[in-house]
């Protein structure tokens, strides 16, 4: 039995977001909550809120017991790609790629 949360469109780029997912996969849900916690990577806050979500998705829609979750799937899609665009001289335009995240995480029993 395994229990799911995604977030969509999170505006951070994927390959920020993957160095703290791989800090985290496999690990009890408790370690990881703690190592996201304490790692100064902007992508940590996102990710530590989807892996509270899956874990409460698996204690109230599957009656899981929380103390044996462990992160069974972790990983990071990317996501739209918002194009703007920076003003240069001469009137020239400079673009300005902004990239979104879709991270998906899969708690399960050990």
């Amino acid at each position: 039995m395994e229990a799911k949360a995604v977030a969509r469109h999170i505006r951070i780029a994927p390959r920020k977001v993957r160095l703290v997912v791989d800090l985290i996969r496999g690990k009890r849900v408790g370690e990881a909550i703690s190592i996201l916690r304490h790692t100064p990577k902007a992508g940590s806050p996102v990710v530590e809120k989807v892996l509270r979500s899956a874990i409460a998705n698996a204690e109230h829609n599957y009656n899981m017991d929380v103390e044996q979750l462990v992160v069974k799937k972790i990983f990071v899609d990317q996501g739209t790609t918002l194009k703007r665009f920076h003003p240069r001289a001469q009137g020239r335009a400079f673009s300005i790629l902004k990239h979104t995240s879709h991270i998906t995480v899969v708690v399960g029993e050990k």
